[in-house]
């Protein structure tokens, strides 16, 4: 049984009738939008919505995992799990066939929705084990994106995994590639307080999975090791961050993150997590120490040969005309630059270039203005102080990217860190000023690069390269307000560049505090104009209201909670009370709201306080005996600083909630035994006064 979509073919002629799983009325909802929604309508639709699901299964940010791998025409793909489609486009967009397999026949419907305009996609609905008897051995790749920790699902048996991957490795081509996406188990943001994606449980990929659980993932040492079982003998990891679902950041071991890279880190979409210390410190150290592998989120695993990119950046989250990749390959590509300035063409000694391609074809045009910005930006700097990194567009046919040296260097970002760290105020002031006095040169020449920030500038000795200028105006910019944003940016990207003195910083470049906030506002409109006002991924996770709950916070409040939660008692002997002859009762709360009392009261003690409490409170009295006789709970044997809700119920609008219990009322003996057992919450001020005069007007 086969079915059309538009395009799209559906193929049915192994699924068993009915969907054995289902993310229930979402799905629904996601059918929906596929059949009446275009693609270019799902931003929108996520910033309306406000939830994981959508967000998940609609975001452009989902493809970029599998958006830079070279694909063409010439290759053949295999999809395994393609659910509703969220990498599925970018597959059809790149590759010559998309052969799909997928469990869920509503999934499959919305994915065919989604791409019907797609010839190239077609969809087996059904088993995975049912249907892979009759795929074709000829895949250049196979792609598991999300899937291979459900292989005890898909497979089962005693070695899943290994069973999984020996059945894909017959059905590649030769030369072909299996593509692996997965979470790492050891993960940072798993020891910093995210609950493991599948179980939504805290530490479980840390523990080895000690509870069970039908999903399983894998650090790199652990799928090596799956890999040496079935054969493999070429394997290359890359290390997609914050993680394979919305990517933004693909590293390789040959170029790992550097200090102050890896700063977005809150990406609990799905559900609240702890926050048990700041990622972004630790990530620092992880980075200096060479550890990234050990600790990356997410892993994706190539099977078979490796590719020749070895870092590829994302500036998608952006109005469609700015949307742009950049990326780092080993091998520059032949031909001769069209700018004289370049030479033969823009490698690097290190055998390295800088490549930028339009994610889409409306930024086409923004990479073909980077060339005029070189040209331009040369053009003014010729005969100062501050290279301009040679370029070159190259464009064949519909495809179009501009090339760059990759340029040795530091960052001027990373030594004016250093100059923090040391404390040393004057040291970043001289390199701030050396800053001035190159970007400032021949000022007046109409252009100016409006993103002269000092992560865009890299310093070898005396030579200083500005490596990106994509945002380059044809028109004069004055110097002092491209230093500012500079600074601005600077301050932004970590807290702990706080430590600047700005004063000293608008001194030098003559800004008043009001001037400054006109820049500051001028800033928001330029990121407005760049985002096309879509909303970036940190805008959506404060709209989708999960928490990220910090330790300290947590810890403060629990502490401050049992600074409150103690019980003081005071002995009248009849002279009152006194704060100095009164004590504190340890272990009295038994559990988080239960206090338990047995005191020893001696004869001479005519009236005994307890203060249950050192907050506004409500009192339930469960038990309150003396020497085993139960004490009336009425005012001729106690009164209070509260209000009577209930009998036995009391209501205390006061921080210095009291009970006095008369026992001159009471037989008394020498030695004897006042027992109470009460429940206590806590309640803010506010609300028990309202409670309280609700009480009394009942009563």
């Amino acid at each position: 049984m086969r079915e059309e979509i538009g395009k799209v073919v559906l193929d049915y002629s192994k699924y068993s009738g009915e969907d054995l799983y289902c993310d229930g009325d979402v799905e629904d909802e996601l059918l929906k939008i596929a059949r009446e929604r275009s693609a270019a309508e799902y931003a929108g639709l996520i910033e309306k919505r406000r939830n994981w699901p959508i967000l998940y299964h609609l975001s452009s940010l989902r493809e970029n995992i599998v958006e830079w791998v070279p694909m063409d025409k010439s290759h053949r793909v295999l999809e395994v799990g393609s659910g509703c489609g969220a990498i599925t486009g970018a597959l059809a967009r790149k590759a010559g066939s998309v052969t799909c397999v997928e469990l869920s026949r509503k999934r499959s419907c919305i994915n065919a929705y989604r791409h019907s305009e797609c010839d190239n996609v077609t969809i087996h609905v059904g088993n995975f084990k049912d249907i892979e008897p009759d795929l074709p051995k000829d895949f250049d790749y196979i792609c598991l994106i999300g899937v291979f920790e459900y292989g005890q699902s898909y497979i089962g048996g005693e070695t899943p995994f290994e069973d999984f991957l020996k059945i894909l490795m017959p059905h590649l081509a030769k030369g072909g590639r299996i593509l692996i996406a997965i979470e790492n188990k050891y993960g940072l943001k798993y020891f910093a307080g995210c609950r493991e994606d599948h179980l939504g449980t805290w530490f479980s990929g840390i523990e080895n999975y000690a509870d069970g659980g039908g999903v399983r993932t894998f650090s790199r040492k652990g799928l090596e090791k799956i890999f040496a079982n079935c054969g493999v003998k070429e394997s290359h990891f890359y290390y997609p961050y914050p993680d394979y679902k919305f990517m933004t950041t693909l590293y390789s071991d040959d170029h790992q993150p550097g200090r102050g890279e890896l700063s977005n880190n809150l990406r609990n979409f799905d559900r609240d997590r702890l926050l048990l210390f700041d990622e972004r410190n630790a990530f620092d150290g992880i980075a200096e120490d060479g550890l990234f592998p050990v600790f990356s989120n997410s892993l994706l695993a190539v099977v078979g040969e490796d590719f020749d990119i070895e870092y590829v950046k994302y500036s998608n989250e952006r109005a469609p005309e700015y949307a742009i990749r950049t990326e780092i390959s080993r091998n520059p590509e032949p031909g001769n630059s069209k700018d004289p300035d370049a030479g033969p063409g823009t490698a690097s000694d290190t055998g390295s270039c800088v490549r930028k391609y339009p994610v889409g074809k409306d930024a086409v045009e923004h990479i073909r203005e980077m060339e005029t910005a070189y040209r331009n930006l040369t053009e003014r700097y010729r005969g100062g102080n501050l290279e301009i990194n040679r370029c070159r567009l190259k464009e064949e046919g519909e495809q179009v990217h501009i090339e760059f040296e990759f340029v040795k260097g530091t960052p001027l970002s990373a030594l004016l860190d250093k100059c923090l760290e040391r404390n040393d105020q004057e040291g970043f002031l001289r390199l701030f000023e050396e800053y001035l006095e190159r970007i400032g040169y021949n000022s007046e020449y109409p252009a100016a690069d409006y993103d002269l920030t000092f992560s865009n500038i890299l310093v070898d000795g005396e030579r200083w390269t500005l490596i990106d200028y994509e945002w380059t105006f044809g028109k004069q910019v004055e110097t002092r307000e491209l230093a500012f944003r500079a600074i601005y940016c600077y301050l932004l990207e970590d807290e702990k560049r706080n430590k600047l003195n700005l004063d000293s910083i608008l001194r030098v470049l003559k800004i008043t505090e009001e001037e400054a906030e006109e820049f500051r506002e001028q800033e928001r409109g330029f990121q407005a104009f760049v985002s096309g006002k879509r909303m970036v991924m940190g805008q959506i996770w404060e709209l989708i209201g999960n928490k990220a709950l910090s330790l300290q916070e947590f810890l403060e409040k629990y502490w401050e909670a049992e600074r409150l939660k103690r019980v003081q008692i005071y002995e009248d002997r009849g002279n009152g009370y006194h704060e100095e002859e009164s004590y504190l009762v340890s272990g009295a709360y038994v559990d988080e709201k239960t206090v338990e009392l047995e005191l020893k009261v001696d004869r001479e003690v005519r009236m005994l306080r307890i203060d249950p409490a050192f907050y506004s409170c409500a009192v339930k009295i469960r038990e309150l005996t003396f020497n085993d006789e139960p004490i009336p709970l009425n005012r001729k044997h106690m009164f209070l600083n509260g209000k009577v809700a209930k009998p036995s119920t009391f209501i205390f609008p006061t921080e210095d909630p009291g009970m006095n219990i008369l026992l001159e009322k009471l037989p008394r003996e020498e030695e004897n035994t006042l027992f109470v057992r009460m429940e206590v919450a806590l309640v803010p001020l506010s609300i028990a006064e309202e409670a309280a005069h609700a009480a009394r007007r009942l009563l």
